[in-house]
């Protein structure tokens, strides 16, 4: 059993940054989504196993980025540039479905997700 567990959420004003943390054991792609009060839940982008190939939404594309250091078991995403529309919880979720490019799995196709951190954005 994998366990996922996010840290690093709070609160930043509009235009500042956080970094987010996923522990994560296993030899897993990994993959962030975020879900808004009353929204579905959104791919935000994911990352390869080896950390060699990344792929991330448009919403966050130029502002976010995801990292992994293996040795330490962490995944981590970067947000820059951060907009009151990035409020969300986020979460961390692994897959087996991912080697890299732009064919991402789908959210089905992630075995484990994390409990989730929230990210509040203030203007």
């Amino acid at each position: 059993q994998v366990q996922l567990v996010e840290s690093g959420g709070g609160l930043v004003q509009a235009g500042g940054s956080l970094r987010l943390s996923c522990a994560a054991s296993g030899r897993y792609a990994m993959g962030w989504f975020r879900q808004a009060p009353g929204a579905e839940r959104e791919f935000v982008g994911a990352i390869s196993y080896n950390g060699g190939s990344t792929y991330y939404a448009d919403s966050v594309k130029g502002r976010f980025t995801i990292s992994r250091d293996n040795a330490k078991n962490t995944v981590y995403l970067q947000m820059n540039s951060l907009k009151p529309e990035d409020t969300a919880v986020y979460y961390c979720a692994a897959t087996s479905k991912y080697s890299g490019g732009s064919t991402i799995p789908q959210p089905y196709e992630y075995n484990y997700w994390g409990q989730g951190t929230q990210v509040t954005v203030s203007s």
